[in-house]
């Protein structure tokens, strides 16, 4: 497998086990309190907590299935080539985002 989808792989596992342990830990540490921290002068709630940690647990979850799916890709002979238009996706950008799927003229708005 290519070495930036190898990494890219292996931080969004890192990734997803450290959000889960925290998201592990707010609910337990709540379960544990009988606070109301809906008025809690410190700032943000322990739902407001729950609930971020949850988006980006889930955002990395989608994020794996991306990066699964450019594996696939590579092991098919397809990693590189837009999925829209077939064209070359130019190094820079897979450098960049070595899960991504189509090529930045197919990301404009105005078809070419």
């Amino acid at each position: 497998m290519d070495g930036l989808l190898n990494a890219e792989r292996a931080n969004t596992m890192h990734r997803i086990a450290s959000l889960t342990r925290q998201f592990d830990v707010i609910v337990e540490s709540s379960a544990l309190t009988i606070n109301d921290d809906e008025h809690d002068p410190e700032g943000a709630t322990v739902a407001f907590e729950r609930a971020q940690v949850s988006a980006l647990l889930a955002d990395a979850k989608k994020h794996l299935v991306t990066v699964d799916r450019a594996v696939e890709r590579f092991l098919d002979g397809g990693y590189g080539r837009c999925t829209r238009c077939g064209q070359a996706i130019a190094p820079e950008r897979l450098a960049a985002l070595p899960a991504v799927e189509i090529c930045i003229g197919c990301t404009s708005p105005v078809q070419r």
